[in-house]
Order: structure tokens, then sequence, then C-alpha cells
């Protein structure tokens, strides 16, 4: 059983962590009314690696480009300062504040709901009425606009509020179109998920049950395959569709979180 939980909350992984949603918000639900637990909720934050590796896999051309022409390229050099800028808020609050989040905030599901449901308003209401853009390539933001994006993901050190759902909201206000602030959240997810990645590992080492592993790389492969998946077809749908749906999706799901809060206390 433990097996297969492990597959469905990969599955859940993979389809929410690049959508305005709020992948962890998801997975703490439920592993919460499942009854299912890892030591230090380690297995949540390792099979995001998965959904990275997926993000890699299909930006990989794109990604080494930019690597190999840093030095002669002002725009690789330019891009590569940008998700910098736009990664290191989060390196410094996340480090200084990640004992409370890991053991206060993600042990509250009441804040994970209520996050789930301000942050789907204020997605739909950016949505609605966001500036005018006046970016629509994700590589070519200026220093100043991507670091105002950074500082927004920091938001979503609550549980519920969502990374790429802070980085939309973010990137859409500094007058970034919907496809390119996706896809920049796409770039800056990479070096923010790898680095909480490897600081979680580091922490929860000694405590880890090795036995987990297997479940652990279930989640991993069931992340990584859904993701792909997602990945190919989101923006399309963004360009055509907004963020709406995702808004009124997180503002049920906290909802419904509530009211099952309720009858099980």
């Amino acid at each position: 059983m433990d097996y297969l939980i492990a597959l469905l909350l990969g599955i859940v992984e993979g389809l929410t962590e690049y959508i305005p949603v709020s992948s962890t918000a998801h997975l703490l639900l439920l592993t919460h009314f499942l009854g299912f637990e890892t030591t230090g909720h380690s297995f949540e934050v390792l099979i995001q690696l998965g959904a990275v590796l997926a993000m890699v896999t299909l930006y990989f051309e794109r990604l080494w480009k930019v690597l190999v022409t840093l030095p002669s390229d002002p725009a690789s050099r330019q891009f590569a300062l940008s998700i910098l800028l736009a990664f290191l808020p989060a390196v410094g609050i996340g480090f200084l504040a990640h004992d409370f989040i890991k053991t206060v905030l993600f042990e509250t599901p009441v804040i994970i709901c209520w996050s789930l449901i301000i942050g789907g308003i204020l997605l739909w209401l950016v949505d609605r009425f966001a500036p005018t853009p006046a970016y629509d390539d994700a590589m070519k933001l200026s220093l100043r606009t991507s670091l105002v994006i950074g500082f927004f993901q920091c938001l979503a050190m609550i549980p519920g509020m969502s990374r790429s759902g802070s980085t939309l909201i973010g990137a859409m206000l500094m007058r970034v179109n919907k496809r390119a602030a996706a896809e920049f959240s796409f770039f800056l997810a990479m070096p923010t998920m790898a680095a909480a990645f490897g600081y979680d590992l580091l922490q929860n080492w000694q405590a880890m049950d090795f036995n987990d592993m297997g479940l652990i790389a279930t989640g991993f492969i069931a992340a990584f395959m859904t993701a792909l998946l997602v990945i190919r077809v989101l923006l399309d749908f963004i360009s055509k569709h907004g963020y709406g749906i995702f808004a009124i999706w997180r503002i049920l799901v906290g909802t419904a979180g509530l009211i099952l809060l309720q009858m099980t206390a």
C-alpha cells in the first residue's frame, strides 16, 4: 500500500509542480489524510528532483547553448545573471527559516489550506488585471525585474502559496506576459529546487531511514514521467486560457481541505 501511495504522490508532484497550485500543499495534505509519513518530510522534497530533471531534459538544448556561449555572448551572461539574482533571495530566507518552515509551517494543514485560498484569489486578480506586458521573452528580462520576481518567489516558503504561483504573480506584475512568465518560472525552478533538495538531504541525512529509498525512487520516477507530459502542454494552454482555472482549483482544494480538517478534528 505504501508503494501505491508513493506512486500516487509522485504523479501528483509531476502534475502540480509547474502549475500554480502548490505541489507542496497537495503532497502535504494528501500525506496528512492518507497517514503517509517519512523522516522529516524528506519524501516530499526529494521526489521534486524528478520534476526538476524533467525540466532539464526538455530545456537541455537551450540551457547548453547558454552555458557554452557564456564567455562570448552578452545575452547569455545577462540571462544567467538574471536567474542568479532571482535565485538569491530564496537562498537567504530559506537558509534562515528552514527549521521553522519544516517543523511549523509544514506541520500545520490549516495554514496550507488558507494559503491555497489566498494565493488562488491573488492569482485570479493578477491574471485578470495585470498591467500590459512589456516582456515576451523569458531569457531577456531586466536584472531589476528578475530580482523582484525572486523576492516574490520567497512567498512560497509558506506551504500552499506555490513557488510557481508566487513567481508568476511577481512576473505578471512586472509586466512579463503569461507565457514568458511561465518559462522564467521553469528556469528559476531548477536552481531553487536543486538547492532545496541538496540542503534537505544534508540536514536529514543522518536521520533518514534508508528503508524509505524504495518509496522515494517510486515517487521520483513517477514525478519525472508525469512532469514531462505536463510541461509539454502547459505553455500552449496558458497562452490560450491564462491562469484562471488554476486559481479556481486552488480555492476549491483549500476549501475542501478546511472542511475535511473540521470533520476529522
